[in-house]
């Protein structure tokens, strides 16, 4: 009997296909039929800093002040106080939501700076979640703010929102720093019990014809996954904090590559908004066909089989690989087309 069982944030998990936060989660059925489909666990959608300044009406006056300049960037915000149902109606979802279904549910905060953080995610707790994840989602467009700058002050939220709740606390950033594995450390030392790497930072579009900046999303794909992967692999065994890849998994192959590379669990969301929620039980069974195949008893028996400190070849993990990557593409016909 293959055992898919994976733990993540010290919970145990019967698989380690976990859906990530997005809108779907804002209905109960769909949280159901999650459950339903197999996966592990769910992570709800984000509460937003946006919505917890509202309620103290700072961001009121933060649009009433720049109404008469910046008429046309009101366009851009959300109607915050419907957007996720408010900071309110979002805990009283997150709870509905936990009595819906039986799997751990994670809650979701998704911002930069202190402000109700430390309040919020006491209240998640208070409101059953099962963990809680930061999500720090942040632009640096101010060219006198440095790197150091950022990186304390998102090691001094985690350790803010670390010391409010005593669930387990995942961190989700992105890959935008100079030295990941020094980032990685320092916030697994600020008290994150699980990293999940990478945010997918959306980037806005230029409309040609009214000549304004539009908002786009587009979905993931699996060759998103390949970085994510990469650095699952070479942060294995450096940090105390449980992995998990979010971002282009989509098959059951990607699910394995992320535990081969040492995450404990694969998180999903485009692939879901593409196949539907029901997509969860084909990966599965992706996963366990390949498995039986190949002989493995057990998804622990896999995880950080392939890191960069488990295969024969490290460098292939290294600039080392870089030429030899380069070396050996050949152009179709020997020539450029």
């Amino acid at each position: 009997m293959i055992d898919l069982g994976s733990s993540y944030l010290g919970i145990a998990l019967k698989n380690p296909v976990v859906v990530s936060a997005s809108p779907l989660q804002k209905e109960i059925d769909n949280i159901r039929r999650m459950e339903d489909a197999g996966a592990g666990a769910i992570v709800m959608h984000s509460l937003f800093e946006e919505q917890i300044r509202l309620e103290g009406r700072e961001l009121d006056r933060w649009l009433e002040q720049g109404t008469e300049s910046y008429a046309e960037s009101l366009r851009y915000l959300p109607d915050l106080e419907n957007y996720n149902l408010g900071p309110e109606g979002y805990l009283e979802h997150l709870t509905r939501a936990k009595a819906s279904v039986h799997i751990p549910i994670i809650g979701s905060l998704n911002g930069v700076s202190k402000g109700g953080w430390t309040h919020y995610a006491h209240m998640m707790e208070q409101a059953g979640a099962d963990a809680i994840e930061l999500n720090l989602y942040e632009v640096p467009t101010d060219p006198n703010t440095t790197g150091d700058q950022i990186e304390q002050r998102y090691c001094d939220l985690v350790a803010q929102v670390r010391g409010s709740v005593h669930v387990p606390l995942a961190v989700k950033i992105g890959p935008a720093f100079s030295s990941m594995a020094n980032m990685a450390r320092k916030l697994d030392g600020s008290g994150a019990n699980g990293l999940v790497l990478f945010n997918r930072f959306y980037q806005p579009d230029l409309d040609l014809e009214v000549l304004e900046v539009v908002p786009t999303l587009s979905l993931s794909r699996s060759e998103e996954l390949l970085p994510r992967l990469s650095w699952v692999a070479i942060l294995y065994g450096h940090v105390s904090a449980d992995m998990a890849v979010t971002g282009g998994v989509h098959t059951g192959a990607d699910v394995l590559k992320c535990m081969m590379a040492g995450a404990r669990v694969a998180m999903m969301t485009s692939a879901l908004l593409h196949s539907g929620i029901g997509h969860i039980e084909q990966v599965l069974a992706q996963v366990q066909s390949w498995m039986e195949e190949h002989e493995y008893e057990s998804i622990r028996q896999m995880q950080g089989s392939m890191s960069r400190r488990s295969v024969p070849d490290p460098a292939a993990y290294e600039r080392a690989n870089y030429m030899q990557v380069l070396s050996s593409y050949a152009l179709k016909g020997g020539r450029a087309s």
